[in-house]
């Protein structure tokens, strides 16, 4: 299977397709390589802490750090690096870190029953999000790397920084976009 032949789907940005690169309670920080099209470890997390929920990429989008779009997603269980799925953006935790705003877009599976009436940010368990706040506000302590966690955003803003990616994406790419 080629990830770049993924799109990110075509009722964006209300329903999008997503790449697990980690799943839920990872120690393994993966990342995915454009240019060999794999998803490599890129390094085990310096701190005791692991990943709150599973975490992944919007396919053909660019954020403003030169990656694919970074994304949360929540699901009652842990996918695996490689899985692909649609889910629903429900916000944003607006954060940056050394390099510069490095956002993440909140999201639920579309297919996982349990999350059918989670439709915004504020239907998330508060102690949920501070389990995610914090996780991102640690897990690059003892690199030394600074990030620093603003506030969470509603889908509405979710809708805007993806319809930004994906047109920075089609923007850098665009022999992709010829029908």
């Amino acid at each position: 299977m080629s990830f770049s032949n993924i799109d990110v789907g075509n009722k964006c940005p209300e329903i999008i397709n997503v790449v697990v690169e980690i799943p839920k309670g990872s120690h393994n920080k993966y990342e995915y390589d454009e240019k060999t099209d794999e998803i490599k470890l890129d390094r085990v997390l310096y701190s005791a802490v692991f990943f709150p929920s599973d975490y992944g990429f919007v396919p053909h989008t660019r954020s403003e750090d030169g990656d694919p779009l970074d994304i949360i997603v929540i699901i009652s269980e842990p996918l695996f690096p490689g899985c692909v799925l649609l889910v629903r953006p429900i916000g944003v935790l607006s954060m940056e870190d050394e390099e510069g705003k490095d956002d993440k877009i909140i999201a639920v599976a579309l297919k996982d029953p349990r999350l059918k009436e989670v439709n915004s940010i504020t239907d998330l368990d508060s102690h949920y999000k501070k389990e995610i706040q914090n996780f991102f506000e640690m897990y690059k302590n003892l690199e030394k790397k600074p990030v620093k966690v603003h506030r969470w955003l509603g889908k509405e803003e979710a809708y805007k920084i993806i319809n930004k990616a994906k047109e920075r994406y089609e923007k850098e790419n665009p022999e992709e976009n010829k029908n």
